[in-house]
């Protein structure tokens, strides 16, 4: 059971054409009560997620409707009408779904984390299985029509992780030789986050992974001159340890493509100096 809450919210079992939840207050309901299902979420954090421009005078029993309406979607969801998956306890809503459901944002999650391992082991297969993956899962845009603090913490939470795979799928890319979606995932990430040094750090490594170093120095002093017109700042440190890399000539060699194993043994410093820690989010 996978329940998909970027793009279109929707619960989907194999086999089985996707059930989408319509109501949009429903929908964000929904999502919280998902994300939190192993603690639940009081009345009060609910009612203040679908309304945070303020409580309208009739929200408790606008706030029992949308739990209705949830109620109903989980259950036809799980095909178990005997079962009330979505329960009051102590004050909270709890949701209880099956051992074996899990969210899109959850999977990216495990997928990145255990990118970040396989990339720390110079599995670059690996690394880029993982990290593509995430990004498969994370395609659609969270609860765009709707608004409020924990609705934008959660969205900047997937954009981090968006980001966090973008890196480790063009990283993991170059060193396998793939110059095209090295160089493509890594553009894209820049364009997300123009401000966050390890997505040009990526860039420049999939230039010098192509053997263009001049391209790899053109990105860096590009970033050089962006951060100081619009933010007065220096590159950090490790973005300047690349760099001088890449004027002594040290080229990443990436892995032949035709190899079975994952991991590659000899990787320049340079790829691994791009991205020694994950995140940072923006330097």
């Amino acid at each position: 059971m996978l329940i998909r809450l970027t793009g279109l919210v929707a619960v989907e079992h194999e086999g089985e054409p996707p059930r989408h939840l319509s109501s949009a207050q429903a929908q964000v309901a929904f999502a919280r009560l998902v994300l939190e299902r192993t603690t639940g979420t009081s009345r009060d954090q609910l009612a203040d997620t679908v309304w945070p421009q303020g409580l309208p005078d009739t929200w408790a029993s606008a706030l029992r409707s949308i739990i209705s309406r949830v109620r109903a979607f989980v259950t036809s969801a799980h095909q178990k009408p005997g079962e009330t998956p979505l329960i009051a306890q102590s004050g909270r809503y709890v949701l209880r779904l099956p051992d074996d459901a899990a969210t899109d944002v959850e999977a990216a999650e495990m997928a990145v984390l255990e990118a970040r391992q396989a990339h720390a082991e110079r599995a670059h297969a690996v690394t880029y299985q993982l990290a593509t993956g995430a990004l498969t899962n994370l395609q659609g845009s969270f609860l765009p029509a709707h608004d409020g603090e924990w609705v934008q913490t959660t969205r900047e939470r997937i954009g981090e992780l968006r980001l966090t795979a973008l890196e480790l799928a063009s990283l993991s890319a170059s060193a396998l030789g793939n110059e095209h979606h090295a160089l493509r995932y890594a553009e894209e990430a820049v364009r997300r986050a123009p401000f966050r040094e390890s997505a040009h750090r990526c860039r420049m490594a999939a230039h010098a992974a192509a053997g263009n170093r001049a391209e790899a120095l053109r990105v860096y002093q590009e970033l050089r001159e962006m951060l100081a017109e619009e933010l007065g700042i220096e590159p950090a440190s490790r973005t300047q340890r690349a760099h001088l890399e890449l004027l002594r000539g040290q080229f990443p060699q990436p892995a032949r493509r035709a190899a079975a194993a994952p991991a590659a043994p000899d990787v320049d410093p340079l790829l691994i100096g791009a991205f020694e820690a994950l995140p940072p989010p923006s330097r």
